[in-house]
């Protein structure tokens, strides 16, 4: 039967003791403020490191978005002209052509209408509205009296836009005010007159 030392824990104790006092700095309190400014830096640093890793994440997010829609703006920019070709056909129609035939071609064109309208594209707004460089283009103006100044007459092409980005302007006839002094066109012997003097 082994005996145990009474003093053993009591001796274990100061060991440990004593080698804690000789691990510990002599200028505790200096120690202590160096350990608190590198913990504070290591913090600074995960937070930078955070917010750097968050603002990568939203501009991939940002550039994949950019990427997906200018892939459907090139594909609904394509799709374009067949809208285009289904209104031309249903605004000239031909007597001849059988009514179920027609029927059909409004059905198609008004699905496609339909499936672009999902996909974000809408009209530009034109007759009626002051010109606007950013959505519309104007292949004429004339004096129109009675309208605005600027305010278009005719949509000669429809102009679309997906969501908040035009895909194509608008083809219009703008109005414009007649000049202060111009009393409309000149007359004949007005004319005549000028010219014999730049003949002279």
């Amino acid at each position: 039967m082994t005996k145990t030392n009474p003093n053993e824990p009591e001796e274990e104790a100061q060991g440990v003791a004593a080698t804690l006092e000789a691990k510990l700095p002599e200028d505790l309190p200096a120690a202590y403020q160096k350990l608190q400014g590198e913990k504070q830096e290591l913090f600074d640093r995960l937070l930078r490191k955070q917010a750097e890793l968050e603002n990568f994440r939203k501009r991939l997010q940002r550039e994949k978005e950019d990427f997906v829609q200018h892939a459907a703006a090139d594909l609904l920019r394509a799709l374009l002209p067949v809208l285009d070709g289904f209104e031309r056909a249903l605004k000239h129609r031909d007597e001849s052509v059988p009514e179920a035939y027609v029927r059909g071609v409004e059905l198609i064109y008004k699905e496609l209408l339909e499936v672009m309208s999902r996909a974000g594209v809408t009209a530009v707004e034109t007759l009626g509205k002051i010109f606007d460089p950013h959505l519309h283009q104007a292949v004429e103006t004339v004096e129109a009296p009675g309208h605005r100044d600027q305010e278009i007459l005719e949509e000669l092409q429809r102009g679309y836009k997906l969501r908040h980005r035009l895909l194509r302007p608008a083809v219009v006839k703008v109005a414009v005010r007649q000049k202060p002094g111009e009393g409309g066109p000149p007359r004949a012997d007005a004319s005549k007159t000028s010219s014999s003097g730049a003949d002279k």
